[in-house]
């Protein structure tokens, strides 16, 4: 993996976010205490001048609490014969044990925040936290919205301005 310039990332957008999927990690790696989550959602854009990844997570899941404490994060992808473990760390809960023990995945240090990211990774994208909102109901304009909220646990969306990303040729002018 090589460091790629924010004018140099290319991605395509809807294929990585729907179909390859990030581990979304936040935590503190030099005092062993993060947790990562399978993300499907979200997106790469600018605010405020600055480049970002936006993120969003359910209250119910036990990144929320590591992602509300600490102020980094890191987008990690991977090629698809990875997908099994993307899929455990989706559905698991780190709160019940390692659930990346059970994986076939490394967890390394970011090289410039706290969050850890993964050896395996094809794809990393270090985030600093910038801002978060809560999704309200009422404002949803699409009324097929809401049927993703059955429980009524709406997501807080995270802007992190991106701070570093590595990756692998595909992923570089």
């Amino acid at each position: 993996m090589k460091i790629i310039p924010i004018n140099n990332f290319i991605a395509k957008p809807t294929d990585i976010w729907m179909k390859q999927w990030f581990l979304l990690t936040s935590g503190d790696y030099s005092k062993n205490h993060y947790n990562t989550m399978t993300v499907a959602w979200g997106y790469f854009g600018v605010m405020w001048s600055k480049p970002v990844a936006v993120v969003v997570v359910r209250p119910t899941r036990f990144t929320y609490e590591f992602i509300n404490k600490y102020g980094t994060f890191t987008l990690s992808s991977f090629d698809k014969s990875y997908k099994p473990d993307l899929n455990l760390l989706g559905t698991k809960s780190g709160r019940d044990g390692d659930k990346i023990a059970e994986t076939k995945l490394t967890v390394i240090p970011s090289s410039k925040i706290e969050a850890p990211a993964f050896k395996e990774a094809e794809l990393i994208v270090e985030c600093k936290k910038i801002y978060w909102d809560d999704f309200k109901p009422e404002n949803f304009l699409d009324p097929t919205i809401e049927n993703k909220y059955s429980n009524n646990d709406y997501h807080r969306m995270y802007f992190g301005e991106i701070i570093e990303i590595r990756g692998i040729n595909k992923y570089s002018l």
